[in-house]
């Protein structure tokens, strides 16, 4: 026995499909047949739409089979002339009965087999005949499938989709010439030929409720001719209302809402502990509140000025400006260093909402003698002891940034 190859294939492309269904099963194949009066050759291929089997059967092989199929007939063996007429009368016989017009008289049954992977039995009163078909394989049978069914399916869906006319209402001529205008453009570019043939609204949406129809589908989609274009723009994500996180500027974290409330308290204590210490209340008015001391502070002549002799270091006019203070009193430099340390992280912490205001140069004066100085150191003690700062007279300024010990 032969197998089934391409060129087969290529031999029952201008063959029918032809239909048969199993009693037993209701299942329907598809069956095409081609047979050559040359070498008296012929060859079969049926499929179920999901399967392909097929067989190819030569000359001997063909009067071996019709002499098992039909025992009750007499058919001797004959001569090479005799033989060869009987074998071409009999296959022109199993042509005939291979035809749209005389296949529905034929029985249709299949049998088991041993050898084959599908056998079935055709027969009729006069003759009986049995095809012993093998499975051809997945990329034959896909093949077979595309070219013989699918692809020709497609065009004269277009064909119908497509003529003006009822294609059930042409003639036999206009149909031709309708078909071979469709093939031959289909067969120059059958990428274009598909697209355009599947994308016609009309047609797509018959195929797709055909579809579901025969399948059961229960919420059956509706055939909209209309070709309607949706946007293709993605949606931009809305805004969750949750706590808002802001980046720290001091630490370059983030912080929430909460810890933000919580630093904002510590603030405003912070501030309220500066207002109500008496020693930063002091340095305060030499270094934040400048403009405050400023005013009531006395203003210099150019001439007051220039009488005054010159400090000789700054190192010593801090030193005379500190040292000769009471016991009882402390040191306003001290007092400084303290109120830094103590408000340092207070400090910290305001950079978060608000940066320190620069603090002003003030202008150097140097004093005019030792009695000046003298009397300058004793209100100036005078006044710490007793909290009042606010009436002050003229203050020798501070070296700020003095050495630490």
């Amino acid at each position: 026995m032969e197998y089934f190859t391409e060129e087969h294939s290529k031999l029952l492309l201008s063959k029918e499909w032809l239909v048969k269904v199993d009693a037993q099963t209701s299942k329907p194949y598809l069956f095409k047949f081609y047979s050559s009066s040359v070498d008296l050759t012929c060859c079969f291929v049926i499929t179920d739409t999901k399967t392909t089997w097929a067989e190819v059967l030569n000359s001997k092989q063909f009067a071996r089979r019709w002499r098992e199929c039909n025992d009750r007939i007499s058919s001797p063996l004959l001569d090479d002339d005799a033989e060869e007429a009987w074998r071409t009368r009999n296959l022109e016989i199993l042509s005939r009965a291979h035809t749209l017009g005389t296949v529905s008289e034929l029985s249709f049954e299949l049998v088991e087999s041993k050898t084959a992977d599908l056998t079935f039995e055709l027969g009729c009163d006069t003759f009986k005949w049995r095809w012993d078909t093998i499975f051809v394989g997945h990329k034959t049978s896909a093949d077979i499938l595309s070219q013989h069914l699918i692809m020709p399916l497609i065009s004269v869906n277009h064909l119908a989709f497509s003529t003006p006319n009822a294609v059930g209402d042409l003639g036999e001529d206009d149909l031709e010439k309708a078909i071979d205008k469709i093939g031959r453009t289909a067969r120059r570019t059958v990428d274009t030929h598909i697209k355009n043939a599947l994308s016609k609204p009309r047609l797509a949406m018959t195929l797709r409720r055909m579809t579901a129809v025969f399948n059961f589908i229960s919420d059956l989609p509706k055939i909209t001719i209309a070709n309607e274009v949706t946007p293709l723009q993605p949606r931009e994500p809305t805004p969750k209302l949750s706590a808002q996180i802001e980046p720290s500027r001091s630490t370059g974290g983030y912080i929430t809402s909460n810890t933000a409330d919580t630093t904002g308290d510590l603030k405003s204590e912070a501030k309220s502990l500066r207002r109500q210490s008496p020693i930063t209340a002091d340095v305060d008015m030499g270094s934040a509140t400048e403009s405050e001391s400023d005013s009531h502070r006395p203003t210099l002549s150019n001439r007051e000025l220039r009488d005054k002799p010159p400090m000789a270091t700054g190192q010593h006019s801090v030193t005379a400006a500190v040292s000769p203070v009471p016991s009882k009193a402390p040191s306003p430099v001290p007092s400084e260093t303290q109120s830094r340390t103590a408000t340092k992280p207070h400090l910290s912490s305001d950079t978060d909402s608000s940066p320190i205001r620069p603090v002003k140069k003030k202008l150097r004066l140097s004093p005019a003698s030792d009695e000046d100085s003298e009397e300058e150191r004793k209100k100036l003690a005078a006044q710490i002891k007793s909290g009042a700062t606010s009436i002050r007279g003229t203050r020798q300024p501070l070296r700020r940034g003095g050495r630490r010990f």
